[in-house]
């Protein structure tokens, strides 16, 4: 009994014995450096490149089945640079063997060292890496992959004890368009991967250009679930530093953290939770959900600004900041808002934005990115835009209607650009305030399509009155063609003007319309080509710093060489009404119909008006009425005078022509008084008298 027994514990002793003396033998009777041609040949023969091993390569098997290698190298793809595609200066991986008895698959570290990639496009935009995408698999057993049966599915257990890619470098080169790019000092780090289970991940790149450095580090945490569908990152972390000449302020951090990323690739979806993206002192925040991410990919969520100065955030990028009249605007700029976005659309809804002391509330939604089609609306509280214009002296500043501005602003913006203008949105303003005027419920409508850019507003609170304007733009010429339909009603003078070059010198209510059409690039050429009409009517009037009574008695006074009249209280002249309509021509406006009366005055005049040089040529024929009652037209006239008006809209000059308060009962006296009127009137008046009267 003995010896049958003996027999069977040597036989299962051998069983045990034999494989491990094999197991441990076999790395000392083969070395796979042996092996060096037929691999090469192998990599040869299935990608047509050519593989040198030059580093020694080792083979272990207990406790752990492992390879490591020295330097090794594949040859680039004909046609593009001698350097090669790949080379590796070093790399190990070991499996366990004893675990794969049990269906478990353990690999300890996978090590990569002084990993580089040459990257490239020729000129005709073909990759150096298209041949190895339609190369054959290379088979782990050459010669038997047709032989090896369909694998079956089967529950596998999976853990690799960590990778480490160290000084890896990616070179890029595309000759086609000329961009190069270095991606160097690749350094990736990971913990022990085990399906289901976190692994921390770390990695660090440097990314490099003609023109800027960036540096980029990453730290999360990965969890993959066995079928490789489910996805998810904690606590990432990821920052950017970039720096060169390009780069704004030639510095420029930029920190993305996120709490948790979750994507499940079976009912394709997508949860991001806790984004907060730094730059200096903006923070921006969101929460986003993901939809079909793989077959049609939406994302909707939350999206906040934390509040921050743009003109500290400005002067951070080394952006100029333009003048502003208020050295404290730009100071607070927040807003949050609902997203959608698709491949080719982005929706904002409820967006809330607060500007200093504006607010703002609105939509915006852009559809097509190569060709966008913009619709916005905004609902804006109060703005004052002087706070953000150039200082400016207000004696000097033109008046322009609000149809005009805008005639001028989108004539600045290159044809090109207004060509493929696609907007449709609305603005309702509270209050606004520009160039020191004051306006209430305000609303502007714009349209812009093909070319063709149109928009119209209203005030409906415009000192005590009301404004209405349309403007229309053709931008498919060589010159953008423009057109303005404007009206005001019932608007007071006097405070619209004190608030806008701080002085008036006329008062009163005014009603006035204006059809113009012009074309140009620039202001200049708009005020030059301008043509159209235009008509006024001015109600209760006050014209200040001119006394047309005045003129007039002085007139008479120097004729009758009498003495000249006290000077009167207020220069200024009152008139119930004025009223008229002109034309426009190449920027010239012709006035042929002035007529203003009071129940002392009555004026008729014609006259222009040169937008170019804002320069003023008027003739007006006055008469001063006698207030007692008068039975017929000459006895209703007590005086009459022609009144000269020069000098520019802002500074106009007057001045009297003496000879229309000429009778032929006083034209005798003219010779004695010519030196009067040469010390009344200046130098020279007395000689051009004398010429007239010959």
């Amino acid at each position: 009994m003995k010896k049958p027994f003996k027999i069977i514990l040597s036989l299962i002793a051998a069983l045990v014995f034999v494989p491990i003396v094999a197991v441990i033998m076999l790395p000392l009777v083969i070395d796979p450096n042996d092996f060096k041609p037929e691999i090469a040949a192998l990599v040869k023969d299935k990608t047509g490149r050519e593989l040198t091993v030059d580093g020694e390569l080792k083979f272990s098997l207990l406790p752990w089945l492992g390879v490591s290698t020295g330097k090794m190298t594949l040859s680039n793809a004909p046609g593009f640079q001698d350097k090669p595609f790949a080379s590796l200066e070093g790399g190990e991986i070991n499996l366990r063997l004893l675990p794969l008895l049990s269906k478990k698959i353990e690999v300890s570290r996978i090590v990569l060292k002084g990993l580089e990639l040459n990257l490239a496009k020729d000129k005709q935009g073909i990759a150096n890496w298209a041949d190895l995408s339609d190369s054959e698999p290379i088979p782990l057993v050459p010669g038997t992959q047709d032989q090896q049966p369909a694998p079956v599915a089967t529950a596998t257990a999976f853990s690799i004890g960590g990778m480490a890619i160290e000084n890896a470098q990616i070179n890029w080169d595309d000759q086609k368009t000329g961009q190069q790019i270095e991606i160097k000092d690749f350094n990736l780090n990971t913990d022990k991967f085990v399906f289901d289970q976190p692994v921390a991940i770390a990695a660090s790149l440097l990314v490099l250009n003609a023109k800027t450095t960036q540096s980029v580090k990453l730290n999360t945490e990965l969890s993959v679930n066995e079928r490789l569908d489910t996805f998810a990152f904690r606590h990432s972390d990821l920052q950017i530093t970039g720096s060169g000449e390009t780069v704004p302020g030639k510095s420029l951090t930029a920190a993305l953290t996120i709490a948790d990323i979750a994507i499940d690739m079976n009912p394709q979806t997508a949860k991001i939770s806790g984004l907060q993206l730094t730059s200096g002192d903006v923070t921006i925040s969101a929460e986003i959900t993901g939809n079909a991410i793989k077959d049609k990919p939406s994302f909707q969520g939350l999206v906040t600004v934390a509040p921050f100065s743009p003109a500290k955030a400005m002067r951070q990028l080394a952006v100029a900041l333009p003048v502003m009249r208020d050295a404290n605007a730009l100071s607070n700029l927040s807003a949050t808002f609902d997203f959608a976005a698709t491949a080719d659309s982005v929706d904002l809804q409820n967006l809330r934005m607060t500007l200093d002391d504006t607010q703002i509330n609105g939509a915006i939604g852009i559809k097509g990115y190569s060709q966008p089609a913009v619709s916005f609306n905004a609902d804006i509280d109060a703005l004052d835009a002087d706070r953000y214009l150039p200082p400016v002296d207000k004696s000097s500043k033109p008046l322009a209607s609000p149809a005009v501005l805008l005639a001028v602003g989108a004539s600045a913006v290159p044809l090109e650009t207004l060509r493929k203008l696609n907007i449709e949105g609305a603005v309702a303003l509270g209050k606004l305030k520009v160039n020191g005027l004051a306006m209430q419920d305000i609303h502007i409508n714009l349209s812009a399509k093909n070319g063709a850019v149109a928009t119209q507003q209203s005030i409906q609170r415009f000192y005590q009155g009301s404004y209405s304007g349309k403007l229309s733009m053709n931008a498919q010429g060589d010159k953008p063609a423009l057109s303005v339909d404007e009206k005001i009603s019932h608007v007071q003078l006097e405070p619209l003007l004190k608030d806008y070059q701080g002085e008036a010198r006329i008062s009163g209510l005014v009603n006035a319309s204006a059809q113009l059409q012009g074309q140009g690039r620039k202001t200049d050429e708009l005020k030059a080509s301008l043509n159209g009409q235009f008509s006024f009517l001015f109600k209760d009037s006050v014209l200040k710093g001119f006394n047309l009574q005045k003129i007039i008695d002085e007139g008479k006074a120097l004729i009758k060489d009498s003495a000249l009249p006290a000077d009167a209280k207020n220069e200024q002249t009152l008139f119930s009404d004025i009223s008229g309509t002109a034309t426009v021509t190449n920027g010239l406006i012709q006035n042929n119909d002035l007529v203003a009366q009071s129940s002392k005055l009555h004026v008729d005049g014609k006259g222009s008006l040169n937008l170019n040089s804002e320069a003023l040529d008027y003739k007006v024929d006055a008469k001063l009425l006698n207030t007692e009652a008068a039975t017929t037209e000459t006895d209703r006239v007590k005086a009459a005078a022609v009144i000269n008006i020069a000098g520019t809209f802002s500074q106009p000059s007057y001045s009297i022509d003496v000879a229309s308060l000429l009778t032929d009962k006083n034209k005798a006296k003219i010779e004695k008084l010519i030196n009067k009127l040469d010390k009344k009137l200046g130098p020279g008046v007395g000689n051009l008298l004398k010429n007239f009267l010959k």
